[in-house]
């Protein structure tokens, strides 16, 4: 029997983070067609909603009960607005172990929305269900995605070299793909133990089973 993680809802104190429906549409076609969530994710160009529409209708809750992950919508607790997304994937349930993924609207970078849901949903995997690892994979240009790595605690494991394909402007305005490194990162239950007072206190964590 394949291993599946429950249908929940994590709070923290400025957000939540919960299953994302159909009314995200609208906002989440917006953020995957900013720039630099094309330059950095392999999404289709241009996003549209129907593309939207079939990954929250049908692909991210497939990752939940086909065993593979969990994708949460991250919205502000006071205003509901669509933040973002993180993604927990590529689980493996003998391991205990799972990869983290997360993109953050345009309008809400700058605020510490990125670490505080990924380690609101690391305390989570790590405290309720008794995972032993947390990998996160960031190519070696994307400083703020490394950022949110050293802030909640990671630990920089070293360099996949040729191991990703980004994509970048040409001068026809354009997209077009260019190589690049990874930089693996890791994240231990023991690691929280030294997390920043003030991400500690951001990333406290209530969940609620059966969301729907």
């Amino acid at each position: 029997m394949t291993s599946i993680f429950p249908e929940i809802s994590i709070s923290t104190e400025r957000l939540v983070l919960r299953p994302l429906e159909e009314a995200d549409v609208p906002a989440f076609t917006e953020m995957m067609n900013d720039e630099l969530v094309t330059a950095w994710t392999s999404v289709p160009v241009p996003y549209t909603e129907d593309d939207a529409r079939e990954w929250i209708t049908r692909g991210a809750p497939a990752e939940r009960t086909e065993g593979r992950g969990i994708v949460f919508a991250v919205t502000e607790f006071l205003t509901q607005r669509l933040v973002g997304t993180v993604h927990l994937r590529k689980t493996d349930w003998r391991v205990l172990s799972a990869e983290a993924a997360y993109v953050i609207a345009p309008w809400a970078r700058g605020e510490g929305y990125a670490a505080e849901s990924v380690l609101a949903a690391a305390q989570w995997l790590f405290h309720d269900r008794k995972f032993e690892r947390l990998e996160i994979r960031t190519p070696a240009d994307n400083t703020a995605s490394q950022q949110v790595a050293q802030k909640i605690g990671c630990v920089s494991e070293g360099v996949l070299r040729n191991a990703w394909i980004a994509r970048t402007r040409t001068e026809d305005g354009g997209w077009t793909d260019v190589r690049t490194d990874l930089i693996v990162w890791s994240l231990l239950p023991e690691d929280l133990d030294g997390t920043p007072g003030e991400m500690a206190g951001a990333g406290g964590y209530s969940s609620y089973p059966e969301w729907r």
